[in-house]
C-alpha cells in the first residue's frame, strides 16, 4: 500500500512539472503588460550601466575565484587581467589572463604592504590598459552554497519575477548579500537570503497572516521581490532601488540629489554621477566633504554595478546545475521533523535543504517547502507554478505605472494612492498579492514614520549643503585640470 502511495505520488510530481513546462513554454504564468514594463526598465537600467560603469562584468570573477586571491580587472570592460595572492610571492605566484602584461611588472621591488602592492600593480598597468581596479575574491562565499541551493534558482527567479523583478537581478543580489544561503546572518543581526534586519521582518511578520521563517529562502524570496519592485517603482529603476537596500534611503535620496544638482536627466543617471560626485570626494577631503555623502562608502559605490556583474553567476548556475521544482504548502498546526521524513521519506538533511529554518517542527500558519506536494500539510501556497489571475497582473501591471520621485512619494497625499494600490492587491485573495499588501503596508509605515524627507528637505535647501557643494564641484574640477597637464 506504501509503495502504491509512493507511486502516485511520484505520477503526481511528474504531471505537475510537465504542467508547469508547458505553461513556460506556452507563455502561460507571464504577463504580456508588467513584463514589458519591466523588460523596458532593465534595458534602461543596462545601458545606462554600460555607459557609466563599463567594468561592471568584473564583479563576476569575485565570487567564483576562491578566497585568497587579489583580482585586478580593466575599467573600461571589466575583463579579468590578473589575480594574485593575498599572502604569498607576487612575483611568483601571479596568474595571468594574458601572459604578455606580466612584463609590466618585470624586476619590481614590492612594498611589505598589500595595499601598496595594489596600487603598484595599478600604476604599472595603466599605461597598457588604461584605469584598473583591483578587489579581494570571495569565491568561498557563494560556491560553498551552490551544490547545496544553486538548484532551487529556476523556482526562486519565477518567485521574483511575479513581483515585476527580472530573476537575474534578484539572484545576483542576493549573492551579495547571503551567497543564497538561508542562514546567513549578519554582525548587524541581518537574516537570510536578501539579508534583512531582523526587526524588519519582525514587523513585516506582524503584517502578514502568515508566519514568516526567515532563514527560509523560499519565504524570503516573495518579500524580497515585492520590496525591490516597490522601490524600483519609486525610483523608476532598478539602480538605486539596490543601493537602497544597501546603504539607506537618505543616502541614496542624497546622491540622486546631487546627481540631479550636476545635470542627470533620469534617477538611473543622477545616481551613478552623484555617486561618482561622492567618491570623488572621498578621495580629495575623507572629512571635510562628509556632509554631502555621511556614510555613503566605497562598497555604496560599487553595489549596483556589482549586482549587474553577478547575473552572469546566477545564468551560469542555472545552466550547469541540474534544477528541481519547490512545492510549497501552508500549514495549519505544527509539523515536526519526523513527520515529514515519516511521510516523505526524505532524510531530515534533504528536508532542511528545502527548509533551511526548520529545528523541530515548521510552526502553525508557516510554510513547508518540499520536492513533491504533500496536500496532508495545507493548502498549495506555491503560486508560482500557476499564471498569475487576470486581478493580480492588472494590479500590479497599473502599480509599476505608478509615477516616480521620492519626494513625491513622501508628500502625505501620495499615502493614498499607496494605500489604494495596497487594498488592489490584498483584493485580489491570492498569495502573491497578500505578499505586495503587506509589503506596501510596511514601505508606507516606513515613508510616513521615516526622518528621510525632512532630511533630504532640507539637504536641497540648506545654504551649508549647497556652499559645500560648489566647493565640491571647483576643487573636483581644479584637480582634474591639474591631472590633464
Amino acid at each position: 500500500m506504501r509503495r502504491k502511495i509512493l507511486v502516485k505520488r511520484r505520477n503526481t510530481c511528474r504531471r505537475l512539472a510537465l504542467a508547469l513546462v508547458l505553461g513556460v513554454l506556452l507563455g502561460q504564468g507571464v504577463s504580456a503588460e508588467p513584463k514589458a514594463q519591466v523588460d523596458a526598465r532593465l534595458q534602461a537600467d543596462l545601458e545606462v550601466v554600460k555607459i557609466f560603469r563599463p567594468a561592471y562584468p568584473f564583479w563576476q570573477y569575485i565570487f567564483t575565484i576562491p578566497d585568497g586571491r587579489i583580482a585586478f580587472g580593466s575599467e573600461h570592460d571589466g575583463r579579468l587581467i590578473a589575480t594574485f595572492p593575498s599572502k604569498g610571492n607576487w612575483a611568483s605566484d601571479a596568474v595571468w589572463e594574458d601572459a604578455a602584461l606580466a612584463a609590466s611588472l618585470k624586476d619590481v621591488a614590492w612594498p611589505l604592504r598589500l595595499d601598496d602592492r595594489r596600487a603598484l600593480v595599478a600604476r604599472r598597468l595603466e599605461p597598457t590598459l588604461g584605469a584598473v581596479l583591483s578587489n579581494p575574491t570571495r569565491g568561498l562565499f557563494l560556491t560553498r552554497n551552490v551544490p547545496r541551493y544553486g538548484s532551487f534558482l529556476n523556482e526562486w527567479s519565477l518567485i521574483y519575477e511575479r513581483f515585476g523583478v527580472p530573476g537575474e537581478i534578484g539572484l545576483a543580489q542576493a549573492i551579495l548579500e547571503s551567497g543564497l544561503n538561508g542562514t546567513a546572518r549578519s554582525r548587524a543581526n541581518a537574516q537570510g537570503l536578501c539579508q534583512w534586519l531582523r526587526r524588519n521582518w519582525q514587523y513585516l511578520d506582524k503584517l502578514s497572516p502568515a508566519v514568516i521563517e526567515a532563514y527560509n529562502q523560499t519565504t524570503q524570496a516573495p518579500y524580497c521581490a515585492a520590496y525591490l519592485s516597490i522601490l524600483a517603482t519609486m525610483y523608476g529603476s532598478f539602480i538605486p532601488a539596490l543601493s537602497e537596500h544597501h546603504s539607506g534611503g537618505v543616502n541614496v535620496g542624497r546622491t540622486v540629489i546631487n546627481g540631479e544638482r550636476l545635470g542627470g536627466a533620469t534617477a538611473r543617471e543622477q545616481y551613478f554621477i552623484g555617486s561618482k560626485f561622492a567618491n570623488d570626494l572621498r578621495a580629495v577631503d575623507l572629512r571635510g566633504y562628509r556632509d554631502l555623502y555621511r556614510t555613503y562608502g566605497p562598497r555604496s559605490f560599487r553595489y549596483a554595478e556589482m549586482v549587474f556583474g553577478n547575473t552572469v553567476n546566477v545564468r551560469r548556475i542555472q545552466q550547469d546545475v541540474r534544477q528541481e521544482l519547490v512545492f510549497a504548502m501552508r500549514t495549519t498546526r505544527p509539523i515536526p521533523v519526523g513527520e515529514i521524513t515519516r511521510r516523505t521519506k526524505l532524510t531530515a538533511s534533504e528536508v532542511q535543504r528545502f527548509n533551511p529554518a526548520l529545528t523541530r517542527a515548521v510552526p502553525a500558519k508557516a510554510t513547508v517547502y518540499l520536492p513533491m506536494p504533500v496536500p496532508e500539510f495545507g493548502a498549495d501556497v506555491a503560486f508560482w507554478h500557476r499564471a498569475p489571475t487576470a486581478a493580480f497582473t492588472t494590479a500590479l501591471d497599473e502599480f509599476l505605472q505608478l509615477e516616480g520621485g521620492v519626494q513625491l512619494w513622501h508628500e502625505a497625499s501620495f499615502e493614498t494612492v499607496l494605500q489604494e494600490h495596497r487594498r488592489r492587491f490584498e483584493a485580489t485573495g491570492t498569495e502573491e498579492g497578500t505578499v505586495m499588501a503587506s509589503t506596501l503596508a510596511y514601505v508606507i509605515s516606513d515613508l510616513r514614520t521615516s526622518r528621510r524627507a525632512a532630511i533630504l528637505d532640507d539637504f536641497r535647501s540648506n545654504g551649508h549643503i549647497l556652499e559645500l557643494f560648489q566647493r565640491g564641484v571647483s576643487e573636483l574640477s581644479t584637480t582634474l585640470r591639474g591631472s590633464s597637464r
